[in-house]
C-alpha cells in the first residue's frame, strides 16, 4: 500500500502526478478553503501533507492527526507550521528553499520601482481619463532609482539577489543581518554591513527580505520609519508582521516617507483597511513566487521532500532533524 497524503490546496497536474506515483493522493484541485476543523479532519488518516499558502499545521492539528509523518510546506517561509510541535511528536517539517529565490527578487525589484515610479498611481490616473490638458512638468513626479542607495534587511539567499538587481541600477548597497556575510560576498555585490538604525537613515529605498520569527515582530515600527528619510520607499517581500501596518499607513498618510511596496500583510488574505486609501502604497496579493514555471518547481520539490520523509530518508530540506532523533526514541 502507498502512503497516504492530503494537497491542500489547488495543485499543478505535474505535481499532481508525480505525486500520484508515489502515494494515494486526496487532494484539493475544487479549490476549497478548508476551514481548521475540516483541514483535520481530511487529514487525521493520512501519513503526510504538502501545504502551501495560508493552511496552518497548530498543535490542534498535530493532536487530531496521530498517523502523521511528515509536513512539507510549497513555500521557504514556514511560521504557518508549529516546528515545536512537529518535533516532539517525530514528524519531518521541510520547505523549499532555493527554488523561488530570483522570482520573489523580481517582485521585490519590481515594487520597488513601482512605487518609487508611481506606476500603479499612473496606471489608476490614465484608466480614469484624467490624462490630458497642458503638459505638466511635475505630474506624478517619482524618485530615481539609479545611483539611490539600496539598504536590504536580511541578507540571506532573496537578499543577496534583491542587492544584485540593484547592482544593475548602479545602487549602493547597504545590508544588516544577524551575522555578516561573507567577504567575497560583499565584495562581489559592493554591499556594507551597517546597523539597522543607520541603514533606515542612509536608505533611499529600504527592502525587507528576513524571516519571520516573534523576535522580529514589528521590527519596522514607528520609531524606526521615524529615521527613515522623507524620500524613502519602504518594500516588504518577507512577512507582514515584521512591520507595524498601522504605523506604517500614518507615516505615509502624513507623507513623512515617500511610498511603500508590500507584498505581505500581518493578517493575510485581510489587509489593513488603512493601506487600502493610500495612493502612495503598492500592494500585492503575496505574489512574490508566483510565476508557473517557480510555482511548479516548489511543488515538486516539497513533493520530493514528502516521498523522502516518508521513504525513511532524509528529506533534502529538513527545517527540524531533532524529529529525527524523536522518531527513533518513539
Amino acid at each position: 500500500m502507498k502512503p497516504s497524503i492530503l494537497i491542500s490546496s489547488w495543485m499543478f497536474s505535474e505535481v499532481l502526478e508525480f505525486a500520484q506515483e508515489h502515494f494515494e493522493v486526496d487532494d484539493n484541485q475544487r479549490r476549497e478553503q478548508f476551514s481548521a476543523a475540516a483541514l483535520r479532519a481530511r487529514l487525521q488518516d493520512k501519513e503526510g501533507i504538502l501545504i502551501a499558502g495560508g493552511d496552518r499545521v497548530d498543535e490542534a492539528l498535530l493532536e487530531a492527526c496521530p498517523r502523521l509523518r511528515a509536513v512539507c510546506n510549497a513555500g521557504v517561509g514556514y511560521n504557518n507550521i508549529d516546528i515545536e510541535g512537529c518535533t516532539r511528536r517525530g514528524i519531518l517539517a521541510t520547505n523549499t528553499p532555493g527554488v523561488l529565490d530570483d522570482t520573489t527578487a523580481d517582485l521585490g525589484f519590481a515594487l520597488l520601482l513601482a512605487a518609487a515610479r508611481r506606476v500603479a498611481e499612473g496606471d489608476r490616473y490614465v484608466r480614469a481619463g484624467r490624462w490630458g490638458g497642458p503638459w505638466r512638468n511635475d505630474l506624478l513626479n517619482g524618485f530615481d532609482v539609479h545611483h539611490a542607495t539600496l539598504g536590504i534587511i536580511g541578507m540571506g539567499r532573496i537578499g543577496r539577489t534583491v542587492a544584485r538587481r540593484g547592482r544593475g541600477f548602479d545602487m549602493k548597497i547597504l545590508y544588516c543581518n544577524r551575522t555578516r556575510a561573507p567577504l567575497d560576498v560583499e565584495q562581489a555585490l559592493g554591499a556594507r554591513l551597517c546597523t539597522l538604525d543607520e541603514l533606515l537613515a542612509l536608505s533611499d529605498f529600504v527592502c525587507l527580505t528576513l524571516p519571520y520569527s516573534p523576535a522580529v515582530r514589528y521590527l519596522i515600527g514607528a520609531r524606526e520609519i521615524a529615521l527613515m528619510k522623507p524620500t524613502a520607499v519602504l518594500v516588504n517581500i518577507s512577512r507582514g508582521g515584521i512591520v507595524d501596518e498601522n504605523a506604517l499607513a500614518v507615516a505615509l498618510r502624513e507623507q513623512r516617507i515617500a511610498a511603500a511596496g508590500l507584498d505581505v500583510y500581518e493578517g493575510e488574505p485581510a489587509v489593513n483597511p488603512a493601506l487600502l486609501e493610500l495612493e502612495n502604497a503598492v500592494l500585492m496579493p503575496h505574489l512574490g513566487s508566483s510565476t508557473r514555471v517557480t510555482r511548479v518547481a516548489m511543488g515538486m520539490t516539497a513533493a520530493r521532500n514528502l516521498v523522502a520523509a516518508l521513504g525513511g530518508q532524509i528529506p533534502p530540506n529538513l527545517i527540524n532533524p531533532d524529529a529525527l532523533a524523536a522518531r527513533r526514541s518513539g
